[in-house]
């Protein structure tokens, strides 16, 4: 592959169907200049590597009359056209010229059919005119694939229609052509349905933000933003960039990021995301990310690439395909010939029958029943808050058996609090006390240090002009400091245990609290204990009902880890309901019992913050991170992101998989089934042209709507 600064993406117009694409993928790799290519059909994006211009791209697409155009141009184009929308688009006549041009030489073709007969001349040239202007580019391209011996679709039809006007069977041929022209229509139309949940995301950002630059407040093109810059929104306005707010307060409606429909608080230094709607104050937002790396923007260009990526199914159906288009030209040929050389059959009967074959074989509804529905499924995914980064995964998500899930962050809030301040000592000042614990608790790094300078600030205790001296931090012991010429430590009982043997009254106190999931620290000096003070992480509201959830869709184990002690992890897993629980892990831990699970389970998933958990993560089948929307990281290194911190996206994320994986084998088991039950249909002589396409079109059809009722699947 070349280096990805030769890199250059187009979006591609007028794809009827994955063979085209890869057809299309194949012409351009030979043009000179070009290194490589690769096509994403589910986007309808082209990426060359090397160079070329438009033109030769256009003529490497002229077997479907693509149109092509840098994707660089999208972000311009589609602002100035915005309110022009409507009117570029082309009229239905327009659009569907040839197949009406052809469907009216059809009609009066058939009444003069009725009128003069089948073998009028007039009659004929009526049916020809029908096939030559509804088939032009299905023979232009079947024409070419015969001289190259290339079998597809097209070369089956171009075939049948051929042999079925040496035979004379005008009308039927001409009703053949017109029906698989409609058939392509469709094709086109379902996958650019399924395409239209992406499109819609396109647009969700606006192209213009009103900007402050040299004291003047001037509206300007996003592409034209820089880093640094002050965006001002008004209530009611959608917020153009991603940034942070510099000035004012508003409730933010995030839902088209993170699938979220309550509207989110934003005030001085809270993040906010491109495409994203102010509700109701004036914010002013220092941009942080240009317009090309916004989330919104990240979320359109992974998802857009999900969609090129192949699930197993869709790999298998591309295998099959491969085979089956020459088998059905053999099983064609052998059916033309065999009856009348060995059983006397009438050649014109059976050479007809041998054409019906080659329509029916055309693989049109089988080749497009896995696209549409990876498109559709990842599409429906993104616009909840769910970003599933390929079919692979898509399809991987259906069949787990165990969820790992970290407990900080993910099942609990990831944001402790004081639940417990007792002070043992006697004649000592609670107040004073808390003031020296907070002033110790500044200096340290630790996660549980802001929970306790929380508390002091909700209670107005002084306690940043302590002077603190000596201050160490002992990992996975605690901290001390002098105060005053005193030393005060505080952390875990075991580290006092190395200084003094602790009262039975601490040690039941210590356990107590850690049996109700909190961690309990130990205030005290190098001579006796002051204090204990206990903080929780609390439990998510909806961690319960998730794993509940879970547990009934038939996920066999699910397990909590975290570095927590043995007695406040397994409190909060009984809590949340988890079949087992690991604590006292360190990374590596979390590493190598993801592979053991794996071993065991096979297909397993990881829930974590994409930061700490990234090796646990990779080592998963599935690697679903939290919070998506805020981390670069959590968005690069997992194969699913809950863009919301919302646990209760992941039970849908199921049932969306398991409902694609069914859509998916009903599909392809119908598309086959249909396919061998015309094929039945040859023995006993009652096959014909029109039964074969319309078989082909109605299957065509059914697979599609099928697929997109994937779109709709609601949580």
């Amino acid at each position: 592959m070349a280096a990805k600064s030769d890199q250059h993406v187009y979006r591609v117009e007028g794809f009827t169907c994955a063979n085209c694409a890869g057809k299309f993928e194949r012409n351009v790799k030979m043009l000179p200049g070009v290194t490589d290519a690769k096509v994403n059909f589910g986007a309808s994006k082209l990426s060359v590597y090397g160079h070329a211009s438009v033109e030769d791209l256009e003529k490497a697409g002229a077997f479907e009359q693509l149109k092509v155009r840098p994707e660089s141009e999208r972000n311009r184009s589609s602002h100035t056209s915005r309110e022009g929308a409507e009117e570029e688009k082309p009229s239905f006549f327009k659009k569907y010229s040839t197949v009406l041009y052809s469907f009216s030489f059809l009609v009066f073709g058939f009444l003069s059919f009725f009128v003069n007969g089948e073998e009028n001349l007039v009659t004929v040239l009526l049916f020809l005119a029908s096939m030559l202007v509804g088939g032009f580019q299905l023979f232009k391209v079947g024409f070419q694939n015969l001289v190259r011996l290339e079998f597809d679709m097209r070369t089956l039809m171009t075939v049948a229609v051929i042999g079925g006007a040496l035979i004379g069977e005008w009308a039927e041929v001409a009703v053949v052509v017109i029906l698989f022209a409609i058939s392509e229509e469709l094709e086109r139309f379902s996958m650019d349905r399924a395409r239209n949940s992406i499109r819609s995301l396109m647009n969700i950002a606006p192209k213009e933000a009103l900007v402050r630059r040299h004291g003047q407040e001037i509206m300007i093109h996003v592409d034209d933003i820089a880093l640094g810059d002050i965006m001002i929104v008004k209530p009611g306005q959608k917020i153009a960039m991603d940034g942070v707010v510099t000035r004012g307060h508003s409730s933010v409606n995030q839902a088209a990021i993170t699938g979220e429909s309550v509207p989110v608080e934003k005030t001085i230094d809270d993040e906010v995301f491109a495409g994203t709607l102010n509700e109701e104050g004036l914010l002013e937002i220092k941009i942080t990310k240009l317009v090309e790396d916004t989330t919104i923007s990240k979320i359109i260009h992974l998802v857009e690439e999900a969609q090129g990526e192949r699930a197993p199914a869709q790999a298998f159906v591309d295998r099959f395909a491969k085979y089956y288009t020459p088998i059905i030209m053999v099983i064609a040929a052998l059916v033309a010939i065999i009856p009348p050389l060995l059983f006397a059959g009438n050649w014109e009967t059976w050479v007809y029958q041998g054409l019906a074959v080659l329509v029916v074989g055309c693989p049109c509804a089988l080749v497009i029943s896995t696209p549409i529905s990876i498109v559709s499924a990842i599409g429906n995914a993104a616009n909840k808050g769910i970003l599933v980064k390929g079919g692979i995964h898509l399809e991987a998500i259906g069949s787990l058996k165990a969820i790992a899930f970290d407990k900080t962050g993910t099942l609990t809030k990831g944001v402790p609090e004081v639940t417990d301040y007792k002070v043992i000592a006697p004649d000592t000042n609670e107040t004073k006390l808390l003031s020296i614990i907070t002033a110790l608790e500044y200096h340290s790094q630790h996660p549980l240090a802001s929970a306790i300078m929380k508390k002091a600030e909700t209670e107005h205790i002084q306690y940043t002009k302590v002077d603190v001296e000596d201050f160490t931090s002992i990992t996975g012991k605690g901290i001390k400091g002098k105060i005053n010429g005193v030393t005060y430590m505080i952390g875990s009982s075991n580290w006092f245990h190395e200084f003094y043997p602790l009262p039975e009254e601490v040690e039941q106190l210590t356990a107590s609290l850690q049996n109700e999931g909190k961690t309990a620290m130990l205030v005290g000096t190098d001579i006796e204990i002051l204090a204990i003070i206990a903080v929780r992480d609390e439990v998510r509201e909806s961690s319960q009902e998730v794993i509940k959830t879970l547990h009934r869709a038939g996920i066999k184990e699910t397990i909590m880890l975290t570095g927590d002690n043995q007695s406040t992890a397994h409190a909060i897993g009984r809590e949340v309901g988890v079949t087992n629980v690991q604590a006292e892990l360190m990374p590596e831990d979390k590493l190598n019992y993801m592979k053991q699970l794996r071993a065991k389970h096979g297909k397993v998933a990881m829930v974590g913050d994409g930061v700490n958990d990234a090796p646990a993560l990779a080592a998963s089948t599935v690697g679903i991170a939290m919070g998506g929307a805020g981390t670069d990281t959590a968005l690069e290194t997992a194969d699913v992101a809950l863009m919301g911190d919302d646990l209760r996206k992941l039970p849908f994320a199921i049932k969306l998989s398991r409902k694609a994986l069914n859509i998916i084998k009903a599909n392809i088991t119908f598309a086959i089934a249909i396919k061998m039950i015309a094929l039945l249909l040859v023995v006993p002589n009652w096959l014909t042209l029109w039964m074969a396409i319309l078989s082909d079109i109605g299957a065509t059809l059914l697979v599609a709507l099928n697929s997109m009722r994937l779109m709709r699947v609601k949580e």
